[in-house]
C-alpha cells in the first residue's frame, strides 16, 4: 500500500472536489491518499507518491501551485509524480475549430514543470463555474462586469467524475501495493 499526497490549489473549490476523489478512488483501490491544498503540505516526504493539481485560469496554472512545486522539487522528483489541471468548461471534447478542448487547455507552466520534475503524466479535466460566487481576483471582476465576459463563460459543473476516477485507477495500479 502506497502512501499518496493528492496536493492541490483551488479558487472556488472545484479542483479540490477533483483532489478529493481523486484521494478517494486511490484509497478504494487499496492506497492511503489524502487530499490537502498546497498551503496545508509541510512535508512531501511523508508520502510514496503524490499527485499534485490546480485549476487554471487564462491557461495559467495557479501560483500557489507553481510555487509548490518549486519549493518541494527535490521532493517531487525523488517519487512517483502526476500532474493535473481543471478549467475547461463546457461540454464539448473539440471546439468549432476542431480543436481538442483539453489538449488547448495545458497549463503554460507544464511545460517547465515537465521538465523540472518529471512526472509519469498529465491530465486536464473540464472545471466548474458557479456565476453567483464571489469574483476572485481582477480578472473574474472584470469578467463578470462586462457583457461579453458574462456571456462567454458557461455556468455548471462540467467535472468528468468517470474520468477522474479512471486516472485515479491508472495511478493505483502503477503504485505497488506493498
Amino acid at each position: 500500500m502506497a502512501t499518496v499526497l493528492v496536493a492541490y490549489a483551488t479558487r472556488h473549490g472545484a479542483t479540490a472536489g477533483i483532489a478529493e476523489r481523486l484521494a478517494e478512488t486511490l484509497t478504494q483501490c487499496g492506497h492511503r491518499a489524502t487530499a490537502l491544498p498546497v498551503e496545508k503540505v509541510d512535508a512531501v516526504t511523508p508520502y510514496d507518491a503524490v499527485i499534485l493539481g490546480a485549476g487554471a485560469y487564462m491557461f495559467h496554472w495557479l501560483k500557489d501551485a507553481v510555487r509548490f512545486a518549486h519549493a518541494h522539487a527535490d521532493e517531487l522528483t525523488a517519487r512517483p509524480l502526476w500532474l493535473f489541471s481543471s478549467g475547461p468548461l463546457g461540454k464539448e471534447q473539440v471546439d468549432d475549430k476542431g480543436v481538442n478542448v483539453l489538449d488547448a487547455a495545458r497549463p503554460r507552466e507544464f511545460d517547465e514543470l515537465v521538465r523540472l520534475l518529471r512526472p509519469r503524466g498529465e491530465r486536464v479535466f473540464f472545471g466548474a463555474y458557479d456565476p453567483e460566487a464571489k469574483p476572485v481576483g481582477l480578472g473574474e471582476t472584470l469578467m463578470r462586469h462586462l457583457p461579453a465576459g458574462r456571456d462567454a463563460v458557461p455556468p455548471g459543473d462540467f467535472r468528468d467524475w468517470a474520468a477522474i476516477e479512471g486516472w485515479a485507477r491508472e495511478i493505483a495500479a502503477a503504485l505497488p501495493l506493498q
